[in-house]
């Protein structure tokens, strides 16, 4: 069962390593997602509607909220996955238009060839991340140092310039489909039928769908799904919350209901990735 080996939490996003033996649902990240082979057979992403390769010389680019499922054949071997959801914000700190990165086109290529550079980096963080769980401020800095070769070698960065759909989404964005964002991110397990949000929009079913998509990249039910993920990510590695609790807060029917669906979307159980960050996560909580 793939399941969550150690998590990092903090103000660069977080980094799963991930030991991976079944499919993840069509999902996306609001993050620059960059993921890395550590060991294991190679594998396959599927991103958009192309599959792409996983292997010791490659990596997978997923732009901000670009749909993308993990494509795990039956009876193929697991692979050990360094999974990297890096937030725009901490990026900027290295260089101002690294913001870029929260865009949709930050990334011009879903894969491409690793360096021996990057592929140092990716074995050094993962061996850090196994065996001192606790040194935030290691894990942190060879972070750094991976995300500046990946984006040197992949991103033609001196050229990336600030992006439209993210400064429209500041202020252009139709009020109609604002106001269904901001109902799915203030109460997101209160959002449990389509149609019911489109008719809040007051929009027909269809027009509500294609102007969604048309202005976030994806449809309404992916929007919704990342929004429960990444609530449910913050309350796990936060550990003051019963699974019971997050479940019912975030919509779901039953625990089971909530817990299929994180290790569909997160490769991991909640149980799994609750242990796998609580020695790491403590390290970047806000003093009290």
């Amino acid at each position: 069962m793939s399941n969550a080996l150690r998590v990092a939490k903090g103000p660069f996003g977080r980094v799963a390593l991930l030991d991976m033996d079944r499919p993840l649902v069509r999902h996306a990240h609001p993050h620059c997602h960059v993921l890395l082979k550590v060991e294991g057979a190679d594998t396959q992403f599927s991103v958009r509607d192309r599959i792409v390769p996983l292997r010791d010389d490659s990596a997978v680019l997923i732009n901000a909220w670009e749909p993308h499922a993990y494509a795990h054949y039956p009876g193929q071997p697991a692979t050990i996955i360094l999974a990297l959801y890096i937030e725009p914000t901490w990026l900027q700190s290295f260089r101002p238009n690294w913001r870029a990165s929260g865009g949709p086109d930050f990334f011009a290529d879903s894969v491409g060839g690793t360096t021996p550079k990057i592929t140092r980096l990716t074995r050094e963080l993962a061996e850090a991340m196994v065996q001192e769980p606790g040194n935030a401020a290691t894990h942190e800095l060879l972070l750094a140092d991976l995300m500046i070769a990946v984006i040197e070698r992949f991103t033609p960065w001196q050229e990336m310039l600030p992006s439209l759909r993210l400064r429209a989404l500041g202020s252009g964005v139709d009020p109609r489909i604002r106001r269904a964002v901001d109902l799915i991110r203030l109460s997101p397990g209160e959002v449990t039928d389509m149609d019911s949000l489109a008719r809040d929009a007051g929009l027909s079913r269809a027009h509500f769908f294609r102007l969604f998509e048309t202005t976030l990249n994806v449809s309404p039910r992916v929007y919704l799904n990342v929004v429960r993920l990444e609530q449910a990510v913050l309350s796990i590695v936060d550990g003051k919350e019963s699974f019971h609790c997050i479940s019912e807060r975030l919509g779901f029917s039953a625990p089971a209901h909530f817990s299929r669906f994180f290790h569909d979307h997160a490769g991991s159980t909640p149980t799994a990735f609750r242990a796998a960050s609580g020695l790491t996560s403590r390290n970047f909580e806000t003093p009290r």
